[in-house]
């Protein structure tokens, strides 16, 4: 029977004074519970591309990808924010093992759109070895970095790919638990600015095709889409606030936790 499993997405934003999210993944592993965690790191790269005289430009809120900034994204993706979360975790007692989707061809994925550059859309997802990692008693730390395909032949070329989009897809190769975003929002909001407590996936896609999502959380409602169809709900929270991913896991959102999409 394989071992349930909970993706997780962070992003730098919910990383403040008093989130407790890596204490409560710590904890939680500890008491059983089996993770995959995607992260982004956005702030970071933006810093790091000033720090080398790189603009950041965005189209469509998604980063503009040229050879450059590729660098700069894979090496702080895949090295400094990912080994700081491993190193996180391990100082907390939690078993964790740091990876790219690049390792061995985990995330593959195509360019889609000349003007975003090295920016991948992923067509696979090797499930198995993540479940791999996670299944020998560890927390698969994961960033979103990708091998690129043409037709299935691999390429010599790595792709920066959204950690949202990145999070969705292997939470339905792996037929996830659940699919846990934390972000720096207290959940999703209707057009009157309230916060849903539920979404049926017909209601998520009114709110993308209504532009009434914006911004970041319109890939997070396309994610939870792909993990609704395979069977995956989504939650999506506010992780600045103490203890959020545990009340998550005890009460599967609901009223002050966030939105259940699917």
């Amino acid at each position: 029977m394989a071992v349930p499993i909970t993706v997780i997405k962070i992003g730098g934003s919910t990383l403040g004074n008093h989130d407790t999210s890596l204490d409560d993944i710590a904890a939680l592993h500890a008491a059983g519970h089996r993770f995959v965690l995607v992260h982004g790191g956005g702030a970071t790269i933006s810093e790091w591309l000033e720090r080398h005289g790189i603009e950041s430009r965005f189209v469509r809120g998604l980063r503009v990808t040229d050879a450059a900034t590729l660098d700069v994204v894979v090496a702080v993706l895949a090295g400094l924010v990912n080994k700081r979360l491993v190193a996180e975790l391990l100082s907390r007692g939690a078993r964790a093992v740091g990876l790219s989707g690049a390792d061995a061809a985990v995330l593959r994925a195509r360019r889609y759109d000349p003007e975003l550059g090295f920016v991948g859309e992923v067509t696979a997802v090797d499930g198995g070895g993540i479940r791999a990692v996670v299944e020998s008693g560890a927390i698969a730390v994961l960033a979103p970095i990708a091998v690129e395909v043409a037709g299935e032949r691999l390429q010599p070329q790595l792709l920066n790919v959204n950690a949202d989009t990145a999070a969705g897809q292997i939470a339905a190769a792996l037929r996830a638990d659940r699919l846990v975003f934390l972000t720096d929002v207290p959940g999703v909001m209707d057009a009157s600015g309230a916060v849903r407590a539920t979404l049926t996936a017909a209601e998520a896609r009114e709110l993308i095709d209504g532009q009434v999502a914006k911004g970041g959380m319109i890939p997070k409602l396309e994610a939870a889409l792909v993990a609704d169809a395979a069977g995956v709900a989504t939650l999506i929270a506010d992780g600045r606030k103490a203890g959020t991913l545990r009340m998550l896991l005890a009460a599967d959102a609901g009223p002050g936790l966030g939105t259940r999409v699917g």
